[in-house]
C-alpha cells in the first residue's frame, strides 16, 4: 500500500510537470499575441488613407482582425489594453490620450470597440477553418458586420447626446461617411483572416 501510495504521488508529480510544460508555453504565446494585437490596433489609429468621402483609419480593423484570429479572449483583451493605456494619458487613441477622449464625443465608438472585438472572435472560435474555408469566411464577413454595426450603435447615440446634436445629424457625421472604408476594412480584414488563421493556430499549439 505505502508503495502505491509512492507511486501514485509520483505519477501525480508528472502530471503536473507535464502541465506545467504544456500549458505554460500556450499562456505566454497568447500573452504574445494579445500583445501584438494591442500594437497593431495602436499603429491602426494612426494609419490614415485619404479615401473618399472621409479618410479612414485602421483601428477597427486591427480589433476585428484580432477576433478572427485570435478569438474573444485574445480579442477582448488586447482591445481592453489599448483602451487602458489611452485612458491613463498614453497617446494611443487617433486624437491623443487621456479620459477626456473617453469622455468626450467620439467616446462611444472607443467603448464600443470591446463588444466588437467579442462578436468577431466568434469568427477565431470556429474550429474547422481548414475543412470548410468558405464557412469560416462567411462567418467572418458576417459577424465583422455585426461588429461595425455594434461600434455605431454605441458611437453614435453618445456623439449625439453628448455634443447635443440631432439624430440626423449624429448619423450623417458619426456614421453615414465612413461606412464604404469600414467595408473595404472588413474584406482585407477577412483575407489577412483567411490568410493567417493556421500560422496562428501552429503558433498557439
Amino acid at each position: 500500500m505505502v508503495e502505491m501510495r509512492i507511486s501514485i504521488v509520483n505519477l501525480s508529480s508528472v502530471y503536473n510537470e507535464y502541465l506545467v510544460w504544456y500549458f505554460l508555453p500556450m499562456k505566454q504565446k497568447r500573452l504574445i499575441l494579445t500583445s501584438l494585437f494591442s500594437a497593431l490596433i495602436i499603429v491602426g489609429a494612426y494609419l490614415r488613407f485619404p479615401l473618399p468621402p472621409v479618410p479612414i483609419t485602421l483601428q477597427t480593423m486591427f480589433v476585428i482582425l484580432s477576433g478572427f484570429l485570435g478569438g474573444p479572449a485574445i480579442a477582448i483583451s488586447s482591445t481592453a489594453i489599448y483602451l487602458l493605456l489611452g485612458a491613463i494619458g498614453l497617446p494611443v487613441f487617433s486624437s491623443g490620450g487621456g479620459l477626456g477622449i473617453l469622455l468626450g464625443p467620439t467616446g462611444g465608438f472607443l467603448v464600443g470597440l470591446l463588444p466588437a472585438s467579442l462578436i468577431a472572435g466568434f469568427a477565431g472560435r470556429y474550429a474547422k477553418k481548414e475543412e470548410h474555408p468558405r464557412i469560416y469566411m462567411v462567418l467572418c464577413l458576417v459577424l465583422g458586420l455585426v461588429a461595425s454595426a455594434v461600434v455605431y450603435l454605441c458611437g453614435v447615440p453618445y456623439l449625439k447626446y453628448s455634443a447635443n446634436l440631432a439624430w440626423s445629424a449624429a448619423w450623417k457625421a458619426g456614421m453615414l461617411p465612413f461606412i464604404p472604408g469600414d467595408l473595404l476594412k472588413l474584406l482585407v480584414a477577412t483575407q489577412l483572416g483567411r490568410t493567417f488563421h493556421k500560422r496562428i493556430a501552429q503558433f498557439i499549439g
